[in-house]
């Protein structure tokens, strides 16, 4: 049995996430999810907490369906990408590895529910299964899909670049405001040809093809493409630079 009132979260002691997670609805508006997430997951930060939640959230999962358990799988998902550990280093997939096999299949299955279509929370879940996974970096950063923008140094000068691939074109800058009309420069990006993906970024594109997200696809061959520096023209890999930078 859980001791809630010996454990943390971002405001202090964690006796009330008991009762924040027995009131918790299938609803993203729930309020219950919004004081959980500010709680476990304050800004990427997890606390000694956020762990102990993780076999309440996997429960809630098993018991919801497909689309119904969107809350409980990112947020899960979200507290094991975390890096920002003040309580320690514990690995939560070590301490929780059975709750990481039922999340896996538990987010495949809500990831081929076709009530997902056009769901922005597809990115989010992509982003978990890849946490529960173990694979490091894109847990965390996958969603700049739906920012459709990644902030990256230049790996050979430093400056930062914006790598922007949506609705306001495709192209890198250092102008942060680029969605004005502004004079800065702006150079086209390099996407990489779905038949040349290798390893990651050519999972991630079958799978957003499978799963009917062509959309989710054509915004990966821009990631895990090419861009030039908007200052001093050198060309490097996006997803390259976006590894580099938060790993």
């Amino acid at each position: 049995m859980t001791d809630w009132t010996n454990l943390h979260h971002a405001y202090g002691t964690a006796e009330d996430i008991p009762g924040l997670l027995a009131g918790a609805s299938p609803s993203p508006d729930a309020p219950q999810w919004n004081d959980l997430w500010s709680r476990l997951c304050h800004q990427g930060t997890v606390y000694s907490a956020s762990y102990a939640a993780l076999p309440a959230l996997t429960r809630m999962a098993r018991q919801w369906s497909p689309s119904d358990r969107r809350m409980p799988l990112c947020l899960a998902g979200a507290i094991v990408a975390s890096t920002d550990q003040p309580y320690g280093d514990a690995d939560p997939r070590a301490t929780y590895a059975r709750e990481m096999s039922d999340l896996m299949k538990l987010t495949e299955e809500s990831l081929r529910d076709p009530e997902l279509a056009g769901d922005p929370m597809y990115v989010d879940l992509l982003a978990a299964l890849l946490s529960f996974e173990g694979v490091e970096v894109w847990g965390e950063w996958l969603d700049g899909l739906n920012d459709e923008e990644y902030e990256v140094p230049c790996p050979a000068c430093g400056s930062e670049n914006f790598i922007v691939f949506g609705e306001y074109g495709y192209f890198s800058t250092t102008d942060s405001m680029y969605m004005d009309q502004t004079a800065a420069r702006r150079l086209p990006l390099q996407p990489q040809a779905p038949s040349a993906m290798e390893g990651l970024g050519q999972r991630l594109h079958a799978r957003a093809i499978a799963d009917g997200r062509p959309d989710i696809a054509h915004k990966l061959t821009y990631v895990f493409g090419a861009a030039r520096c908007a200052d001093c023209d050198a060309v490097f890999g996006v997803d390259e630079a976006i590894v580099a930078h938060w790993g």
